[in-house]
């Protein structure tokens, strides 16, 4: 039980390793489209949408991933998916570091 347990922990932190890959400089550059819903620096201007500043950076990847294979449904899903499409997973991981490293309070 207790390799177990050991195995598990050293492959979620290899996960985890994996998932903080993105460079937050290529982010920003390819946070355009997100501006529309998400605002500038990643605060809404439509109250009905998500902050994206200061958001955990392996949420966001996980989340914009689910959207991308359509593992997220409602609300506004099909709007999200249509706009992660065409977003490789490096794209993701860098939009994710972007957003992450956003200061809240700004």
């Amino acid at each position: 039980m207790k390799k177990m347990l050991m195995l598990l922990c050293g492959a979620l932190l290899i996960n985890f390793s994996v998932q903080a890959a993105g460079d937050a400089e290529a982010g920003k550059s390819k946070s355009a489209k997100c501006v529309a819903c998400h605002g500038m620096n990643g605060k809404i201007t439509i109250p009905t949408y998500p902050n994206l500043a200061g958001q955990n950076q392996v949420y966001l990847e996980h989340s914009m991933l689910a959207y991308k294979k359509g593992e997220r449904t409602g609300g506004l899903a099909n709007v999200m998916a249509a706009y992660v499409q065409a977003l490789s997973e490096q794209d993701i991981a860098d939009l994710a570091a972007y957003y992450a490293g956003l200061d809240v309070k700004e």
